[in-house]
């Protein structure tokens, strides 16, 4: 098979295309067909040598954490999933390889059929990105109905999402982005008021949203504009990132900061899935590359300024 991979550690020029041995599928995976691969800033972070747990992996390594496509095998003990279902899938580091492949190997319970509404290309860009937002609002932000939240980052992969789940969840959203085009984005997805992250005050502005101070802050971004933000939350307020935010937001008395990790799993993503079509989501797909231009891909990333989700169109047609 056909896959974008690294032989070495370092900038996007490492990232080649490969021809690799199909991996083989033990009892509890299926194997998938990718139509589309997901693009992360994880993905370029192992590409220059990180990986969790601070131990290297074998190369050549097959990139890409999440993706779409059709099960072509499944194994033994698998009943859920069956040959020609079309899926979606997230599986951080996973143990066969990743997605920027023609063919991925992935346990089953990573695995399931997306709504209806999203066609291949979307569902691809989705699964990291879509459970990362959904738990970050619901599990550990547990933002409600009437609440005044901040999504900080708005117009990223995770930000696009987290805005659209939070306004389905009945909450007034604060949308920091960057430029014309970034906080034209988060108003057309919903926001309710939006703030220039390079060029606004982002405490005066929460302050303006939320007079009495803002409930609860989604941080999909650090630095000092994020450090400004947080001095407009209440106490007794809350704050999540996802692990990787870098530099953390920092501790604060009366406001409670949490780090978590999307996860996957059977009923994670039977949530997504009902959300996905309780708020009619809208997939934003920033760009789209050949499975061939992977390198060219993460260059975009680490660019910066993306708007929505990168994603790899590993094929036409399954």
């Amino acid at each position: 098979m056909r896959a974008a991979a690294v032989d070495r550690f370092g900038k996007p020029d490492v990232l080649k295309l490969h021809v690799l041995p199909t991996p083989e599928i033990d009892p509890s995976e299926v194997l998938i067909a990718i139509h589309t691969a997901g693009v992360g800033s994880w993905d370029t972070d192992i590409r220059g040598g990180w990986w969790p747990g601070g131990r290297r992996p074998r190369l050549p390594l097959v990139l890409g954490t999440d993706g779409s496509g059709t099960v072509v095998a499944v194994g033994s003990r698998v009943r859920r999933l069956s040959v020609g279902d079309t899926v979606y899938a997230y599986s951080f580091s996973n143990t066969k390889g990743g997605f920027y492949a023609e063919y991925v190997a992935v346990d089953a319970e990573k695995v399931d059929r997306p709504p209806r509404m999203l066609d291949l290309e979307e569902a691809g860009g989705l699964a990291t990105v879509g459970l990362t937002a959904l738990q970050g609002i619901d599990d550990t932000l547990s933002v409600k109905r009437g609440e005044n939240i901040v999504v900080h980052g708005a117009s990223g992969g995770v930000g696009t999402v987290a805005l659209q789940f939070a306004k389905m969840r009945g909450a007034r959203v604060l949308a920091t982005a960057s430029g014309r085009d970034g906080m034209a984005l988060v108003r057309r997805l919903g926001a309710d008021a939006a703030a220039d992250a390079r060029r606004d005050d982002l405490k005066a502005a929460a302050r303006a949203f939320a007079p009495e101070g803002v409930d609860a802050v989604l941080a999909l971004a650090g630095g000092k504009p994020l450090t400004r933000l947080l001095d407009a939350v209440r106490r007794g307020g809350r704050v999540a990132y996802p692990t990787g935010i870098e530099p953390e937001p920092r501790r604060r008395p009366g406001v409670s900061v949490k780090a978590y990790d999307g996860t996957p799993g059977v009923r994670e993503f039977e949530r997504l899935g009902r959300a996905i079509e309780t708020a009619r989501l809208t997939v934003q797909i920033a760009a789209a590359y050949p499975l061939a231009q992977a390198a060219k891909a993460q260059a975009r990333i680490e660019k910066g300024h993306v708007l929505g989700k990168v994603v790899l169109r590993v094929r036409g047609r399954v």
